[in-house]
C-alpha cells in the first residue's frame, strides 16, 4: 500500500494537478498552486491511503516499449513514440546503461536520442562496468532514487541482461532502485528497453543462450541459459529479442513449454512492441512474432522436445493486437493492400513452388516461410533445424528437428507493397516441431566420371 501511495502521489503532483491548472486564468492558477503543497503535506503525513482507491481509478496503466535490439538512432518513429508515451516534450527520463560494455558511451547516445525528441533525459550511474563508481552506494542514494522516482520514463540499454538482474534484483530481491523504477511504471510512466533491456521485461528471461539449437535439445540451466527477469510484462507473456535475425523461434518454444507460458512475443531488430495493458502496437522497421501455445500439446514419450498445434502470427509495423481478446487490426497500408484468405472463393496464390527449408533457424526464415506458405496453394511447408557440421563435442549430434508449418482455421493475412517491399501480416498459421535423427553423412560429393 505504501508503494502504491507513493506512486499515485507522484502521479498527481507531477501530472494531474498541472493538467487541471492549464487553461485557467493566470490569477486563478497562481492561487491554486498552493494545492500542490497542501496535497504534498497530506501525503507526507501518511493519510494518502484513504485516497488511494479513488486515485488509482483515475490512472492509466504504464507503457512498455520492448525493442528487439539494434535500434538505429535515426528510427524517429520509435524514439519519438517513447517520448510521446511519457507525456511528450519535457518528459523526464532516467537512462540505465547497466547492461552495456561501455556504459558511459551507451548512456550518452541514448540520452542524446531521447533529448532530440524533446525529452529531458539523464544517465543514472548504476552499471557494474562504469569505472570509479560505488555501485552499492548508488543503488540506495536518496538523490538518485528521487530522480528516478520523479521521472516519467525509464530506458534500459542493450548489452548483457544478466548485469541488469544481478545489479537491480540480486538473489531475486528488489533493490530500492528497482522499486523506484517500478514506481514510474505503476504510476503510468514508460519503461523502455532495447536488446538486453527487452529481455528483462519477462518474469523468466534468457540469461545467456546464444545457440538456439542447444536449447531445442534441452540445454536450459537456471543461472546459465535462463534466469529470473524483472517481470514488467507479467507472468503470462514471454519476451525474446533479436528474434527473426537470429532465428530465436528455436529457443523461445522450449522455454515457453517448460515454464508454462501460453503467449510468447519475439521482437525483431530495429523494431518495437508498444504494450499498454493488453493493447499491443508494432513500431519501427519490421515486426514481431506472436506465439500462442494455448491449444498446443506434446508427447513426453518421445524423449526430446516436441510440439503440436502451436499458433504463429506475424504482426508487421503498424499492426495492433489485443492480447486478451486476440483481435488483430492490421495497418492502414495493409488494409489498402491485398487480403489473403486461402479458403476464400477469390484466393489467387502468388507463390506456387512448394518450399523446403534446410535451416529453419536462419535469418528471418520462419517469417519468410509463413508469408510464402499463406500466399501459396499448398497446405503446408516443412524445414529442418540441425547442426550440419556434426561437431564431435556436441551433445546429441544426430538430433535434429522438423518444423511443419500448415494452414488451419483462421489462417489469413494481408500483403502490401506500399512501403517498397513484399510485406506480409500473417495470422494463425499452425506449427508442429518434431525430433528427427539426422543421417550421417548428410550428403556425399559426387564421384568424378572417368
Amino acid at each position: 500500500m505504501q508503494s502504491l501511495t507513493e506512486n499515485m502521489s507522484g502521479y498527481i503532483l507531477r501530472k494531474q494537478i498541472p493538467a487541471m491548472l492549464r487553461g485557467l486564468p493566470w490569477a486563478i492558477q497562481k492561487q491554486m498552486q498552493g494545492l500542490r503543497l497542501v496535497l504534498a503535506l497530506f501525503l507526507a503525513c501518511g493519510l494518502a491511503g484513504l485516497l488511494s482507491p479513488a486515485l488509482a481509478a483515475t490512472s492509466r496503466p504504464g507503457a512498455l516499449v520492448i525493442i528487439g535490439g539494434a535500434l538505429k538512432f535515426d528510427n524517429q518513429e520509435v524514439w519519438k513514440r517513447i517520448v510521446d508515451e511519457a507525456g511528450g516534450p519535457g518528459a523526464r527520463f532516467a537512462v540505465f546503461a547497466t547492461a552495456a560494455a561501455d556504459p558511459q558511451r551507451s548512456a550518452a547516445q541514448i540520452v542524446a536520442a531521447l533529448n532530440a525528441q524533446g525529452a529531458q533525459a539523464e544517465a543514472i550511474p548504476v552499471a557494474p562496468r562504469l569505472p570509479g563508481v560505488d555501485l552499492k552506494a548508488n543503488l540506495r542514494d536518496p538523490v538518485l532514487l528521487a530522480k528516478v522516482a520523479s521521472a516519467q520514463g525509464v530506458f534500459f540499454s542493450g548489452g548483457a541482461q544478466e548485469l541488469i538482474v544481478d545489479t537491480l534484483q540480486p538473489g531475486g530481491e528488489k533493490t530500492e532502485m528497482l522499486k523506484a523504477i517500478w514506481s514510474v511504471y505503476q504510476g503510468g510512466g514508460v519503461v523502455a528497453g532495447t536488446s538486453a533491456g527487452a529481455a528483462i521485461m519477462s518474469s523468466t528471461m534468457f540469461r545467456d543462450a546464444q545457440d538456439s539449437l542447444k536449447v531445442l535439445k534441452g540445454q536450459m540451466r537456471r543461472g546459465v541459459e535462463i534466469d529470473r527477469g524483472l517481470g514488467f510484462v507479467g507472468t503470462r507473456l514471454m519476451v525474446d529479442q533479436h528474434f527473426l535475425k537470429r532465428g530465436r523461434i528455436g529457443r523461445l518454444l522450449p522455454l515457453m513449454q517448460a515454464e508454462g507460458y501460453q503467449l510468447g512475443l519475439g521482437v525483431e531488430e530495429n523494431s518495437a512492441a508498444l504494450l499498454r495493458g493488453d493493447e499491443l502496437q508494432v513500431l519501427g522497421a519490421k515486426g514481431v512474432l506472436l506465439v500462442d501455445l494455448s491449444q498446443a500439446s506434446s508427447d513426453p514419450k518421445l524423449g526430446a522436445f516436441n510440439l503440436r498445434n502451436a499458433q504463429l502470427s506475424y504482426l508487421d509495423r503498424g499492426d495492433r493486437h489485443n492480447l486478451k481478446t486476440a483481435v488483430t487490426e492490421v495497418s492502414q497500408s495493409k488494409r489498402a493492400g491485398h487480403l489473403i484468405d486461402p479458403y476464400g472463393p477469390n484466393f489467387k496464390p502468388f507463390h506456387h513452388q512448394q518450399a523446403f527449408y534446410l535451416d529453419m533457424l536462419g535469418d528471418s526464415t520462419i517469417v519468410n516461410a509463413m508469408g510464402q506458405l499463406l500466399d501459396s496453394p499448398h497446405a503446408e511447408a516443412r524445414g529442418l533445424a540441425f547442426n550440419g557440421l556434426h561437431a564431435t563435442d556436441e551433445p546429441l549430434p544426430d538430433l535434429g528437428f522438423e518444423f511443419r508449418l500448415y494452414k488451419g482455421e483462421g489462417s489469413r493475412g494481408w500483403y502490401s507493397g506500399a512501403l517498397g517491399g513484399e510485406d506480409y501480416s500473417v495470422l494463425r498459421l499452425r506449427l508442429d516441431v518434431m525430433p528427427v535423427q539426422i543421417k550421417r553423412p548428410f550428403y556425399t560429393p559426387l564421384a568424378l566420371r572417368p
